[in-house]
């Protein structure tokens, strides 16, 4: 054997020792990957290469068509009778033409105007008292429902022979208008007076939760044993009252549900108009449900600014945890919002994803990072938001927010099994 060969076969053992090796090295790669991590590259090939059916891009959804629109099925209940109509601005069409005044071109004896919390023409701040009186564009006498004079009296329900209820509810318990069907519901039963509802969605609707309302906590911002989210329109709300019986005396009002079209509780629903002076949007009515309890305590909810229900904040909240800062001013509908004119320290939640249940989390955080934890609660108001007096209590022993919302689950299933009873969509 030459030196050549010598070398070439010393060469060509090395080259093969070498690529050997490699091969064993490369092989044992893939066992380095965390069991997660194949799973995932595996779940992504799958989902990318499975053939997805097409979607009939001609195919639009259906409109919901409200109970205001359906104009057959109510306008003959009202022929050759005295009216009365319970509405605000939201008793409109989606072309904002106003109830009261699309019946009066249609000839419809309308008697009087029954109005809930904010006023008939819905201007007025929460909990401002709202005084009776004439409608400047129809002629109508106003009478208010709101303050000391909260259910219609005998002498108010005189000269009617039919009743419309038609409010923008928004499906939170301490939202008074479901608190004013209470009541309405109650004075048309006690004078033989039919009510027709005019019915909506509830655009927080497609959820129920949070704590229960313990009777002995009952007030008119919360009348009935239901969570602080009940998921249910007006009209099966109303059906609710009646069925468990919780007008006085039991008695049941005389009901004609005109049913929406086209609606189911997970369809989404954008209001046209704002059903209350600081709801201004869809956003602050996402999280309405959950900054809806920053009300009982002394933490701005963004009433007095632009982003009503969209943050929070107040100048006792420590600044070196909570960097978003704004200033509440007097305006409409918000004439002395809490810390107004002050520098308020606290989160702007005007850009996150809507919440699909009650999110205790900011409320623990605010009191968690609070410079003077004995001014946070303004408690009397904060029991009558939250319909018990846990809450605080759990919040104040710093339970977590899975705790808290672990001890509502037990009411909240008995809850599901009533109001299924009562649904008129589907769930």
């Amino acid at each position: 054997m030459n030196q050549f060969d010598s070398f070439f076969k010393s060469s060509l053992f090395l080259l093969l020792s070498f690529c050997f090796v490699n091969c064993i090295t490369i092989s044992k790669k893939p066992q380095q990957n965390s069991n997660k991590e194949t799973i995932e590259k595996h779940s992504n090939l799958k989902e990318n290469n499975t053939k997805k059916p097409k979607s009939n891009t001609n195919k639009k959804p259906k409109p919901i068509i409200l109970g205001i629109q359906q104009t057959e099925k109510y306008l003959p209940i009202l022929k050759s009778k005295k009216i009365a109509i319970v509405a605000n601005p939201t008793t409109a069409f989606p072309t904002k033409t106003h109830l009261v005044d699309s019946l009066k071109s249609l000839k419809v004896n309308i008697t009087k105007v029954f109005s809930p919390e904010h006023g008939f023409r819905g201007k007025a701040d929460a909990g401002e008292t709202v005084s009776n009186g004439k409608d400047i564009k129809s002629g109508l006498p106003i009478i208010s429902l709101y303050g000391k004079h909260k259910k219609p009296t005998q002498e108010d329900m005189q000269n009617i022979d039919v009743m419309i209820f038609d409010l923008q509810d928004v499906g939170v318990r301490c939202y008074t208008y479901i608190s004013t069907l209470h009541y309405i519901m109650e004075s048309c039963s006690q004078n033989n007076i039919p009510l027709v509802i005019l019915d909506r969605p509830n655009p927080n609707g497609h959820f129920v939760d949070g704590m229960l309302l313990e009777k002995e906590y009952r007030s008119f911002v919360g009348m009935h044993p239901v969570p602080l989210v009940h998921g249910m329109t007006i009209g099966e709300y109303a059906q609710m009252i009646n069925g468990e019986k919780w007008l006085k005396n039991k008695i049941k009002c005389d009901l004609y549900i005109i049913q929406m079209k086209n609606y189911d509780h997970n369809k989404f629903y954008h209001i046209p108009i704002k059903p209350s002076p600081n709801l201004p949007n869809d956003k602050s009515i996402a999280l309405y449900p959950s900054l809806c309890l920053f009300e009982g305590t002394t933490i701005n909810a963004g009433r007095g600014t632009s982003k009503q229900f969209q943050q929070f904040g107040a100048s006792f909240l420590d600044p070196k945890y909570f960097k978003h800062k704004y200033k509440p001013v007097s305006m409409p509908g918000a004439k002395y919002p809490k810390e107004q004119n002050k520098y308020c320290y606290g989160k702007d939640l005007s850009q996150i994803e809507n919440p699909n249940a009650v999110n205790l989390a900011w409320l623990i955080e605010a009191y968690q990072n609070c410079n003077n934890k004995d001014k946070f609660f303004n408690t009397k108001n904060f029991t009558i938001h939250a319909g018990t007096k846990k809450l605080q209590q759990q919040i104040q022993e710093e339970k977590s927010f899975q705790e808290i919302k672990d001890s509502w689950q037990d009411d909240l299933t008995a809850f599901r099994k009533i109001r299924k009873q009562y649904l008129i969509y589907d769930d």
